[in-house]
């Protein structure tokens, strides 16, 4: 029993050794609070955007390595220059399409790669239509559910986030990690040299804060 606990402690004490050193200003701030229902990590994000195709690796390791009854949510956003407003809110709706379907890691990727790898260009909804039936997807499923009043809604919400965000002038740029609607990730004060764990000491620590 005495091994049993003092491996715990050993494999706890790279989190407490340095959730300590975490400052305000530093590692995170404070944003406008966007209430939660039950704890969250919530990336925002742009299909449009390279620096978050490159950190999809990062935001996989964030969501395996959250705490029991902590969801991890991708929040599309449509400000970036790549597309216009209305093809980057369609994005929107097909994310929460993927989502419904149980599909979400599958497409998410597959969307990044044809805009990022094959140099693909949405203009419209046949476009988006398109890359899930050639992944797999059922056309009439797709097209029921990216019409459904419960994506729609979804995708309100999370424009809702984006411009609460935005107009407080804490959304900036993408991706920017927000945790508990409270807390954003400032990635400059992280360690360079271990960005991965220090990212996810870093969450699991917010998440412990009022």
């Amino acid at each position: 029993m005495n091994k049993l606990i003092s491996l715990l402690v050993l494999t706890l004490l790279p989190f407490f050794a340095n959730s300590t050193d975490y400052q305000e200003g530093e590692h995170y701030v404070k944003v406008k609070n966007i209430a939660v229902e039950a704890p969250e990590v919530r990336e925002y994000f742009s299909f449009y955007c390279g620096h978050c195709f490159n950190f999809e690796p990062m935001a996989k390791s964030i969501e395996s390595n959250l705490p029991a009854g902590t969801s991890f949510e991708k929040n599309h956003v449509d400000f970036l220059r790549g597309a216009s407003r209305k093809v980057q809110q369609l994005l929107t709706r097909a994310l929460i399409t993927a989502q419904a379907m149980g599909i979400a890691e599958s497409q998410t990727a597959a969307i990044f790669k044809y805009i990022h790898v094959h140099r693909g260009v949405f203009i419209s909804i046949k476009d988006v239509r398109n890359v899930f039936v050639l992944n797999g997807v059922d056309g009439a499923k797709f097209d029921d559910l990216m019409a459904s009043e419960s994506v729609n809604a979804q995708a309100d919400k999370m424009k809702s986030n984006q411009d609460i965000l935005a107009t407080s002038g804490d959304l900036k740029s993408v991706p920017s990690v927000v945790v508990n609607g409270k807390y954003m990730i400032d990635v400059h004060g992280l360690n360079k040299d271990n960005i991965e764990q220090d990212y996810n000491n870093l969450v699991k620590y917010l998440l412990t804060l009022d």
